[in-house]
């Protein structure tokens, strides 16, 4: 009996002296705790997004993000490569081929083209003649290295984030588990063509709204479970506040509704689930080393939620269980309707807003 658990003890030595020697050769990751929030406001779960139509059913490829133009025209990314649009009418069109799984944000311009981060190309401008790069590094030499999403103010000024600048598109999850500031907040200047960066060192930093008298810029720290604000007038230009902290998911797109709140697509992810995971650097670093293993973290259900100008939450809408609809990373108010982007569907969802 004891040569038995002699040898089983041996047995489990040698196979964590394995792990622990492939973590330290191929781990990619230098991890940070992650700690979700303690105190978030609690909705009770409606499941009002299982009355979500579907846009589109069965034609576009895991549509993150979406826009409309001033005739009502609906423009969406899709995971083939290609910018689609709906018409007034309910007709689709596949518009402009861009290429590459890596299309992300997008939005309108006030010249008549499309906006679009492009994670791996940069920031784009679209046109019916298809797309040119405006800005695949900043001004100071360092490459743009995941392109998330952008927004245009009315003076011509692009504001655009750059998720990452230590991990490419397809290895997300790796910055997600690393936990570190790596993100900045971009602006491009289509008068002089030159790229500078605005805020440096945020977690993750993925959508951007602008307020409605573009005094202020919302930014939405993904890995931090909040969004900033940062002045772009008045007594406090240049300055960063919180806009809103502690929210039940992380958020990823931020639109501005017509009413001045905002609309902000936030994730629950497996991880959080287990507390130990994601507090325990060796943990994440084990993760990080196992490809296999991180099939394990993926969002579960979708979660939208309303936030006033004040930063505070006036509705939350769910599909719990991701019956209808999961992973949502965008929301767009348009003409009483609620557009919903989701990187786990065939379809734009569009739910009745009452």
């Amino acid at each position: 009996m004891a040569g038995g658990w002699l040898f089983m003890a041996g047995a489990a030595f040698a196979t964590l002296l394995a792990i622990a020697t492939h973590v330290a050769v191929h781990c990619p990751i230098s991890p940070l705790p992650l700690s979700p929030p303690s105190s978030s406001l609690r909705f009770p779960s409606n499941n009002f997004l299982q009355g979500t139509e579907k846009l589109g059913e069965g034609r576009l490829n895991r549509p993150e993000d979406l826009c409309f133009d001033e005739e009502g025209i609906m423009y969406t990314v899709t995971r083939d490569g290609w910018i689609e649009r709906m018409h007034r009418n309910g007709s689709w069109e596949q518009w402009v081929l861009v290429g590459g799984p890596s299309l992300l944000g997008i939005a309108t311009s006030s010249t008549g083209a499309i906006l679009l981060c492009d994670a791996d190309k940069g920031l784009l401008k679209v046109r019916d003649e298809g797309a040119t790069i405006l800005a695949s590094q900043v001004t100071n030499g360092t490459r743009i290295r995941f392109a998330d999403d952008v927004i245009e103010a009315s003076d011509g000024a692009v504001y655009f984030t750059d998720a990452s600048s230590k991990f490419g598109f397809e290895d997300w999850l790796l910055d997600y588990l690393e936990a570190r500031p790596n993100g900045r907040l971009l602006k491009y200047e289509p008068s002089t063509k030159t790229t500078s960066e605005v805020l440096p060192y945020l977690s993750f930093p993925n959508g951007v709204a602008l307020s409605e008298g573009e005094d202020y810029l919302v930014v939405c720290e993904t890995l931090r479970f909040r969004c900033l604000k940062h002045w772009l007038k008045g007594e406090k230009k240049g300055k960063t506040d919180v806009f809103i902290d502690n929210l039940p998911g992380h958020p990823d797109n931020v639109n501005r509704a017509p009413d001045g709140s905002f609309w902000i697509a936030l994730l629950q992810m497996d991880l959080d689930r287990f507390g130990l995971i994601s507090r325990s650097p060796m943990a994440k670093r084990i993760l990080a080393s196992f490809p296999a293993l991180q099939q394990m973290i993926k969002p579960k259900g979708a979660m939208v939620a309303n936030v006033g100008a004040d930063g505070k939450i006036r509705r939350i809408f769910y599909d719990s269980d991701g019956k209808v609809i999961s992973f949502v990373t965008s929301a767009v108010e348009f003409e009483g309707y609620l557009f919903l982007g989701s990187l786990d569907t065939n379809f734009v969802g569009k739910l009745l807003l009452k």
